[in-house]
């Protein structure tokens, strides 16, 4: 009986930990994303409303751990130059 319920068990972590790996893959595509619009936005050109946000968001993929970053640069295949990070 223990060892059909350890076995379950398993399996049920297995399936959560496919379901978690699929959302980080999903954020880090939405992250990338928001990275590269930042990147290529010039908060000057974007009324005040889109400003704000355009910051908010830069603030938030700023705060981001360079790992991360990188991980999300990688998943929407963006070109990083040396001194970007």
């Amino acid at each position: 009986m223990s060892d059909k319920l350890n076995t379950q068990e398993a399996a049920m972590l297995r399936e959560e930990l496919e379901i978690l790996m699929n959302e980080r893959t999903g954020l880090l595509k939405v992250v990338g994303a928001a990275a590269v619009l930042v990147a290529n936005t010039d908060g000057r050109n974007l009324p005040p409303e889109a400003a704000e946000a355009a910051a908010m968001l830069s603030k938030c993929v700023n705060d981001l751990s360079e790992e991360t970053l990188k991980d999300a640069l990688e998943t929407v295949h963006a070109e990083v130059g040396p001194g970007d990070l």
